[in-house]
């Protein structure tokens, strides 16, 4: 068992939890490789295609339950089990002689092989794969199915990664925390953590060799994790947290620096059921509304009448606000079976996503223009704003805006910047459009060559990376020079510290999942805009995202007391 008293990860979810370890271990049994050959393997075949279908149905039956983002996630892993290039792996080797549990074992291990060789999206969701195959096994063994511990004891949930099913159900009255020694800060994992509010450290070596039971302090926010701490130190922690959560609780009203700067606090959804979360903490509206999640696991696009009815949910629900909607960003890590791109793409988060596809797909693009331009009509409160998604220059986004204008709408048109080259000519695409909304994701992704989903790259993954810092301030000045407004949609907005330095770096709102909207609130109330243009200035000195961070924090006095 591990001998240092600290293990130090990667925090994505902010918060800190006190308690002791519960490690989920999956114990699926690798299927023999050798035995006799099925007597019907027509009927074997079915049994196998079965057991994968169950599982399909299963998963989305759990994110039915879960709601939200959760449910996307859930929608997209069914997906990988009904995959027609899977089943037909499996019949192939249950064609061979392999019994089904040996079949799909086999098939999902070349299935990733083959996909890891094309440079597909998929293979790099190890933990998902992984879950999807380990299901199905289980079924067709007749083996408990894997996942969550059974537990009534409070605890911090350990794994070497959690998969979408997984995370999407736990049980927030006894997850105290998560901590996983895979993963990046945005991952599955790291990402219904935020949404679910529950503190969470990934990328954290040695977090398997923790013992069961073994008392913790893992701190979300830091990414430290002390193991069997003092009374004192535990103590210390809970009177931090208690009265972090006083301060908290005591900032209410809009977002607003010190001095009075209007910062609108806005919540990242995936549709209607989303509203409730960002009603009860606080939200002045929609930031980021993702309406892909509207589109997955269909056949064909939803109707013009359903994406109305949703999008004028949103509206209602923010009768002073804006709702800030984003049309379908398909391809990539979101594929629809209605909406292909030609061919097998080398590397799809390089291919054809977003505005590209639309462009493409034009027909698709003019419903939901349709849609949101009567939602708006028909509902007499909130202020409709509409972006692209995967804009990468100026040409591009007057397609988008022009696109707009034949559907009826006139006003609050802009862009996502998600792509460097959109970052550093946004001059040029300030002219074209309204506004800007930054999505950090995939911006540090594409501006560090590093995938979103490979946990090894975690380190270029950090929000608090200088050059994604000078990406940020370069889009912002050339919102302000063009008098545009410049949003913060990205995961990076969720972060207190980080959110005062988008502030000072020109950020004129930020979006994020509901419940960080407090911590954030309360950490721009304490600090003027030159507190935050002096952090800003301070973390785009460094050399590193920790030196970044570390002189963010130095340069925002008010942090004190609020545990962040």
């Amino acid at each position: 068992m591990i001998q240092a008293v600290r293990l130090q990860g990667l925090g994505v979810s902010p918060g800190v939890a006190v308690g002791p370890v519960l490690r989920m271990v999956r114990e699926i049994p690798e299927p023999a490789p050798s035995g006799p050959p099925p007597s019907d393997v027509e009927a074997e075949s079915r049994r196998a295609l079965a057991a994968l279908e169950a599982v399909a149905a299963d998963l989305e039956a759990r994110g039915g339950r879960a709601g939200g983002e959760a449910e996307a996630v859930l929608v997209a892993q069914a997906m990988m089990a009904r995959d027609p290039g899977l089943a037909e792996a499996v019949t192939q080797r249950v064609a061979e002689g392999r019994a089904a549990p040996r079949a799909v074992f086999e098939a999902f291990g070349g299935y990733r092989e083959k996909l890891a060789g094309a440079g597909d999206y998929i293979s790099k969701r190890v933990a998902d794969l992984d879950d999807v195959r380990d299901r199905t096994v289980a079924r067709l063994l007749d083996l408990p199915m894997p996942g969550l511990p059974v537990t009534s004891t409070p605890s911090v949930l350990v794994a070497r990664d959690l998969a979408p099913a997984d995370t999407a159900n736990l049980d927030p009255a006894l997850t105290l925390g998560l901590l996983t020694e895979e993963g990046g800060p945005t991952s599955h994992t790291a990402i219904l953590a935020r949404t679910s509010g529950i503190p969470a450290v990934v990328a954290c070596p040695g977090a398997m060799s923790l013992a069961d039971g073994t008392r913790i302090i893992l701190d979300g926010g830091t990414g430290l994790v002390h193991v069997e701490p003092g009374e004192a130190e535990v103590e210390a922690v809970r009177a931090g947290e208690a009265a972090r959560s006083a301060a908290l609780a005591s900032v209410t009203g809009p977002g607003s620096t010190a001095d009075g700067r209007r910062i609108p606090l806005l919540a990242n959804i995936g549709g209607p059921a989303d509203l409730e979360a960002a009603l009860a903490n606080g939200a002045e509206g929609v930031g980021l509304y993702r309406t892909e999640f509207l589109f997955l696991d269909r056949q064909e696009a939803p109707s013009e009448a359903e994406q109305e009815a949703a999008y004028a949910a949103a509206l209602a629900a923010f009768p002073s606000g804006k709702v800030v909607v984003r049309v379908l960003d398909a391809g990539a890590d979101k594929p629809l079976g209605f909406l292909a791109a030609e061919g097998v793409e080398p590397n799809p988060a390089l291919g054809v996503r977003g505005l590209r596809m639309l462009q493409r797909q034009p027909a698709i693009l003019e419903g939901q223009l349709r849609a949101l331009a009567r939602a708006a009509q028909v509902t007499t409160s909130g202020h409709l704003e509409v972006m692209a998604p995967m804009v990468s220059d100026a040409a591009e986004a007057r397609w988008f805006v022009e696109a707009c204008h034949s559907a009826g709408l006139t006003g609050g048109i802009g862009v996502m910047v998600e792509v460097p080259a959109a970052a550093l000519r946004a001059a040029a695409i300030a002219a074209e459009v309204d506004f800007f909304s930054i999505g950090t994701n995939d911006l540090t992704q594409y501006a560090f060559a590093a995938d979103r989903q490979v946990g090894a790259l975690s380190r270029l993954q950090d929000p608090w990376q200088p050059a994604l810092l000078d990406l940020v301030a370069s889009t912002a000045s050339a919102a302000a020079a063009a008098r545009r407004g410049c949003g913060v949609c990205g995961e990076a907005a969720a972060d207190p510290v980080l959110a005062c330095v988008l502030v000072g770096l020109g950020a004129t709102s930020l979006s994020m999942a509901a419940p960080a909207l407090a911590a954030v609130r309360a950490a721009l109330r304490r600090h003027s805009v030159a507190d935050c243009q002096a952090a800003a200035e301070a973390a785009r000195s460094a050399n590193s995202p920790e030196q970044a961070r570390t002189r963010a924090r130095q340069a925002l006095p008010g942090l004190a007391g609020l545990g962040f």
